[in-house]
């Protein structure tokens, strides 16, 4: 797992991640002369389909058991704060 801590609000995140790289889709349809409303369609339809299933592999990942050995899993804040408090 990565070492930054978990997001705040991750289901706004990805929804904002993937709006950028839909607006993306449309300065490249722009630039290059492309047709328009077929970029928006495409950007539309990359949107919807991208952050939905953003969202679904967060909702697996929320919804799996933790195991008992992560620091999620036992009731620590995380395994570093516990063992620079001196606990073990």
């Amino acid at each position: 797992m990565s070492d930054l801590p978990p997001l705040r609000h991750p289901y706004r995140a990805v929804a904002l991640l993937h709006a950028g790289l839909a607006i993306v889709i449309l300065i490249l349809a722009g630039l290059t002369g492309g047709d328009l409303t077929r970029a928006v369609g495409f950007a539309v339809g990359y949107f919807v389909i991208a952050t939905g299933w953003s969202w679904f592999r967060f909702r697996q990942r929320e919804r799996r058991p933790k195991p008992a050995g992560t620091p999620e899993g036992n009731g620590k804040a995380n395994g570093r704060a516990s063992a620079r408090n001196g606990d073990s």
